[in-house]
């Protein structure tokens, strides 16, 4: 069933109940799945951190399996629903030994669309805020900045076109084919009403264009985007590509509410 969007008639207790319904009414927010993605421009930065540090913003169950972050900066040009807008998302390796899983957590993620920042907590439990990623070529180099509060606190650099890459060399330092997130969303009470572990995916993937390079990565701190807790200790390479792909329904890893959980659960 099509969402709801007409407000020349009453909305049915049925369309309410259907999935990918979302408010306002008749200018629903939340883009129902799938939803694609054309002609995405990306700025990935590798680097190496501080194995304790990354650790402290892992949740358990879910185990740390090196010491690589990923700063994916997106320039988002033709997006159903959203537009064009940017985005980025910083990630490092994780497991879920229990469903023998691996892939990639995200402790932070920054937008500049009120529709990503919505869809991202609401559907995948993703720690998204506002922010102001940006990507652009300045003479000879790409320059990604995400900014929050007036201050830039990660830009990043890679020289321009100087190399051919291959994905395939990136996904070597991290597969983040798989994108972990923590889903946390109370009752109106107050009382949890989600605690979930996410994994989300992209298909249809087409990668256009590849290079990689050198980068240099720094981190300015801020309270509300604190991503200098995960410090650059060795700054590896940088990778641009430009790709289309499609975001399809994710999958729910752990529970942290069902009952045959809970007693089985470490608090610590």
């Amino acid at each position: 069933m099509p969402q709801y969007t007409s407000a020349k008639r009453r909305v049915t207790i049925d369309e309410i109940c259907t999935s990918g319904f979302s408010t306002p009414l008749d200018a629903p927010t939340v883009p129902p799945f799938p939803f694609g993605f054309r002609n995405v421009e990306v700025l990935t930065l590798a680097y190496r951190s501080d194995p304790d540090k990354m650790g402290y913003l892992l949740p358990p169950p879910l185990e740390l399996t090196g010491d690589v972050v990923l700063i994916h900066i997106y320039k988002m040009n033709d997006t159903d629903w959203l537009g064009p807008y940017g985005e980025a998302n910083v990630m490092f390796g994780a497991q879920l030994p229990s469903k023998q899983v691996s892939g990639a957590y995200s402790p932070y993620l920054y937008l500049s669309s009120d529709v990503g920042v919505a869809h991202g907590r609401e559907i995948h439990g993703q720690p998204k805020k506002f922010g102001l990623p940006r990507l652009e070529v300045r003479d000879d180099a790409w320059v990604a900045t995400v900014s929050r509060n007036g201050i830039d606190v990660i830009t990043g650099t890679m020289a321009y076109k100087q190399k051919r890459g291959d994905i395939a060399t990136l996904s070597k330092l991290m597969d983040f084919s798989k994108n972990f997130n923590l889903k946390a969303i109370d009752h109106i009470d107050g009382s949890p009403a989600i605690r979930q572990l996410t994994s989300r995916s992209l298909t249809d993937v087409v990668v256009h264009e590849c290079w990689e390079g050198d980068c240099t990565v720094e981190l300015r701190p801020n309270i509300q985007a604190p991503v200098y807790r995960l410090p650059v200790v060795e700054m590896l390479s940088a990778f641009y590509w430009r790709a289309d792909f499609t975001l399809v329904q994710g999958k729910v890893l752990h529970d942290y509410l069902a009952p045959d959980l809970n007693n089985n659960l470490n608090h610590t």
